[in-house]
């Protein structure tokens, strides 16, 4: 748990430091965005690649090793004195979190062979990495308060250097069986890294800008390349990813209910940090603390799912999940910019409470699926689909929100005001005071449509994904003779 909650982390570590960043870097725009997103490029193109190789060298070694540079990392990180220096360790620290995120779901694989220990143990799994998704932005706040930005990245090192200290004699080491995994394929490696990163990059880029020909250029570069992977994988003796894995219908649909979770929750998470901040006004500390009560209801409802799926079929569990999910949306769907606090965090709660919930199940189902010896790749491929089902997130719903937001601020004349919240934020003090209140007024209003709106998708979303999970996952009992 130690390596997957600093890598959670450092997720949404950055999203309050950024400011501090620009101020003592002065980076340039562009270098702005690649100091909050290569980390998650690299991270996500390096995952199958290093579960793959946990699989030939040992789980446990590629975790030491994973933390070792991600302390130096940590390290570098924090006293970075330019922006490319910043950009390029943050490079690194997606190298490191690559080699720690599969092995840590990987060695529970091999750690917990009963079947009701491996869930209990991916439920706490689950939790500790959504606990630092979470707790990510409200550390940043408090140490910001208190120290320099790089502090954000220091606080990282003692965790891995305890990590380094116990990991050796806590954890015993696990790899494929001599013979089963064939040599690295140095060659599937770089294609699985040229294909997700394209792919993901295009993804965010169209999240931003909307709808331009460079992100689906770059989308369909990604995706022939993947074409090539695969193909690949079909010919090799000993293949990186093992395409029949994916054919079974519990880790391909465990897999699936994974990507449309992260969808949810990655995409949707974007709306609720700026409704508190922006439209209701508070804090960034303040904000981060109240985005902390949807969590409550992970720590009741991921256990509770856990003990139910244990006395039923965990695919009905699962569209339970997803249906408590949806109805969480829906209830978002009726959110205003005035509605009370508790309101909106009611409506949180509900969808994050039954994501996790499916999430968990998901987990558990895929690695189930998977044979001992393929758990590092089959960990990895897992993991690649949260980060799709984020990146897809980020995509969908936010473009649905800023069409929403754009078509309610038609009337505006400044451009930066039509686009977005906070170039409203920004033009209003330079306006008379009626008119800046009647502006605020009005984008804070068009900003809550368009949260609506994504929710509605969102609902929508996981209504299918509840039935689909109902219908794919089912287990097939046969009647006692």
């Amino acid at each position: 748990m130690l390596p997957l909650l600093l890598v959670s982390m450092d997720v949404s570590v950055l999203y309050f430091a950024i400011p501090f960043i620009g101020r003592d870097l002065g980076p340039s725009a562009t270098e702005q965005l690649w100091i909050l997103d290569v980390y998650g490029f690299v991270l996500a193109g390096l995952l199958i690649t290093m579960g793959a190789l946990g699989d030939r060298i040992g789980r446990r070694k590629l975790l030491l090793i994973g933390a070792a540079a991600f302390g130096a990392a940590s390290v570098a990180a924090a006293y970075a004195h330019t922006p490319e220096m910043l950009i390029a360790v943050r490079a690194l620290l997606g190298i490191g979190g690559a080699t720690l995120m599969p092995s840590t779901l990987a060695l529970i694989r091999n750690l917990f062979r009963d079947t009701g220990q491996r869930a209990k143990a991916i439920t706490v799994w689950t939790a500790v990495m959504t606990a630092g998704i979470s707790l990510g932005p409200v550390l940043s706040g408090v140490l910001l308060e208190h120290f320099w930005w790089g502090s954000v990245f220091l606080i990282n090192l003692p965790a891995m250097l305890l990590l380094l200290a116990l990991a050796p004699f806590l954890l015993p080491e696990f790899k494929g069986p001599a013979g089963s995994t064939g040599r690295f394929d140095v060659l599937s490696a770089v294609l699985s890294l040229a294909a997700v990163l394209p792919v993901i990059h295009g993804i965010k880029e169209l999240a931003k800008h909307g709808a331009q020909l460079t992100p689906f250029l770059t989308i369909a570069a990604g995706l022939a390349l993947g074409a090539l992977f695969v193909r690949r994988q079909r010919v090799l003796a000993h293949p990186m990813v093992d395409l029949a894995l994916l054919r079974r219908r519990m880790f391909g649909g465990a897999v699936l209910a994974n990507v449309v979770a992260m969808f949810g929750t990655v995409g949707f998470a974007v709306f609720f940090t700026q409704y508190l901040q922006s439209v209701r006004g508070m804090s960034p500390l303040t904000a981060a603390l109240w985005s902390l009560v949807p969590s409550a209801a992970v720590m009741v409802l991921a256990p509770a799912g856990a003990a139910l799926a244990a006395r039923t079929d965990r695919a009905y569990v699962m569209t339970g999940g997803f249906l408590l999910a949806t109805a969480g949306f829906l209830w978002l769907f009726g959110a205003r910019a005035d509605s009370p606090l508790w309101y909106v965090l009611t409506g949180c709660s509900l969808y994050v409470g039954g994501i996790v919930v499916a999430m968990t199940l998901a987990n558990e189902m895929a690695l189930g699926a998977a044979p001992p010896e393929q758990a590092g790749s089959a960990a990895a491929v897992v993991e690649s689909g949260t980060e799709f089902g984020g990146a897809l997130g980020m995509a969908i719903l936010g473009s649905i929100g800023a069409a929403v937001y754009t078509r309610g601020m038609a009337d505006a004349a400044p451009a930066a005001v039509r686009e977005t919240l906070g170039g409203a934020l920004a033009a209003a003090p330079q306006l008379p005071p009626h008119r800046a209140e009647s502006l605020l007024a009005t984008a804070r209003d068009a900003f809550t449509d368009g949260m609506n709106w994504a929710a509605l998708g969102a609902a929508a979303v996981m209504l299918t994904a509840a039935a689909l999970v109902c219908t794919l996952l089912r287990t097939r009992r046969r009647r006692p003779a």
